[in-house]
């Protein structure tokens, strides 16, 4: 390395201040503390550039389930690199990674899953199946069929459509969003929502929002509803047992798509290789990113149902649409890689059977503690929600400092998780032990003490 490139490693604090806008932050606020900087990462660990080890309780954003350092992944990128590093999916041409990779994803979507579009990301995910649903109905002469149901607080990205479907109004409050044509319903957050209602009661009381909702549009007027299996930015909620089976009903009933954004819940996070596996319901389209490569290369697409998928093959002609990464055949093979791993390695099975009920096991243990009113746990997906009063489910008036002040405890001693207001989120590797589960339960208990003293004096 040369002698200016070794400057500028050694100031990369001040480079990135100058230079690097980073996503969803204060960049006053950062720029005042200093970036943390992450230097390397192996197994389940990640190090900053001054050599202190975090266990990685969030699996980089949701997403490195192989965990960091496979060798298989980087052999597999770098014999595609020189056979073809890159070529587009346009014009009638396709690559051998792009074909093998979206049969590969199919093989585990269910019978009627049996397409894949491909984008760069979660968020292009969720702009393509949107136009997607469009398409499909104006080919199927029901032009007026445009409208999309989400719900408050889930979140789909942060491109313009991406964002618009999320029902985040901090974010909506930037770029005049949501765009026309989505509107929200009700999230299925129990805890902090369901009053004197029993989970079942309160969870069929919000699915029948959805109802409600299309009766009020026209059934005529709308083309799908989107939802999260399990919300992740949200909060990790895990909607009760009765939630999903009555969506999928109304779904059906009232001849409206079901969209399934399986970009956190896919690819073994919940103990199945979908979200909607879980719940026993079948979507129609189900935009999917993150888990497919572990991160390793971004990709993303969104799996097509038959029912949708024959139309556009059939009825659609040209559909409009798509990126220059589509089917990148790199990011393809680094996915193909990735699946064959989980595959080999059972990771899927071993979440479902082995360490999911483990970690749900820690999670439980906490709730002896006198701030922690739930926990939720689903796969490697989990929640701690902190109360102060738990007898009652009151919840810190100020939920931000009491979330931010474990968050921050854990971090100072090794232990990397995020803080959604005052709901604390899990979403190690899949690859993680029982011992590493241990670990970031311990500290979490610790992170729990200081926030007690911290709060309750």
């Amino acid at each position: 390395m040369d002698t200016q490139s070794n400057a500028a490693l050694s100031n990369l604090g001040a480079l990135d201040a100058a230079h690097h806008l980073h996503p969803f932050s204060d960049m006053k606020k950062l720029n005042a503390v200093g970036t943390r900087i992450i230097e390397r990462a192996e197994g389940s660990y990640i190090f900053d550039n001054h050599g202190k080890r975090y266990l990685d309780g969030f699996a980089g954003l949701w997403c490195v389930n192989i965990g960091y350092g496979r060798k298989e992944i980087a052999d597999a990128v770098y014999r595609q690199m020189n056979e073809l590093p890159y070529y587009n999916t346009f014009f009638g041409t396709t690559t051998p990674p792009a074909v093998l990779l979206a049969q590969k994803i199919t093989s585990h979507a269910g019978a009627k899953m049996n397409r894949v579009f491909f984008t760069g990301s979660g968020s292009e995910a969720n702009d393509t199946w949107f136009r997607m649903a469009r398409v499909y109905w104006a080919a199927l002469g029901k032009p007026t069929k445009k409208t999309i149901i989400a719900r408050k607080n889930g979140y789909h990205g942060s491109t313009v459509a991406g964002a618009s479907l999320g029902g985040m109004k901090w974010m909506h409050e930037q770029g005049d969003l949501p765009i026309p044509g989505v509107v929200h319903i009700g999230q299925p957050f129990w805890y902090g929502e369901g009053g004197d209602l029993s989970p079942a009661e309160f969870g069929l009381k919000v699915a029948r929002e959805l109802e409600e909702k299309i009766d009020e549009l026209g059934e005529d007027n709308v083309a799908a509803f989107v939802a999260e299996p399990i919300q992740g930015a949200g909060g990790v909620i895990v909607p009760p047992e009765t939630y999903w089976p009555e969506i999928a009903r109304i779904c059906k009933a009232r001849n409206i798509l079901l969209v399934s954004d399986e970009v956190i819940c896919g690819f073994g996070r919940t103990g199945h290789w979908f979200g909607y596996q879980h719940f026993g319901v079948e979507p129609d389209l189900a935009p999917i990113a993150k888990g497919l490569s572990s991160g390793y290369l971004p990709i993303g697409g969104v799996m097509v149902s038959d029912r949708v998928g024959d139309v556009l093959v059939n009825e659609v002609g040209d559909f409009n649409h798509g990126f220059t990464y589509s089917g990148h055949p790199v990011c393809a093979a680094a996915a193909l890689e990735n699946l064959r791993i989980i595959e080999d390695e059972k990771l899927v099975e071993r979440v479902h059977d082995d360490i999911g009920p483990y970690l749900a096991a820690g999670l439980k243990s906490l709730e002896d503690h006198p701030i922690v009113g739930d926990t939720q746990c689903v796969g490697l997906m989990g929640a701690v929600q902190l109360a102060e009063d738990k007898a009652t489910r009151l919840r810190f008036e100020d939920k931000e400092k009491a979330g931010v002040m474990v968050r921050n405890h854990c971090l100072e001693n090794g232990l990397v998780l995020r803080a959604t207001g005052d709901r604390m989120l899990f979403s190690p590797p899949l690859i993680i032990t029982r011992a590493e589960v241990d670990q970031m339960v311990e500290t979490t208990r610790k992170g729990l003490d200081h926030a007690l003293k911290e709060l309750k004096g």
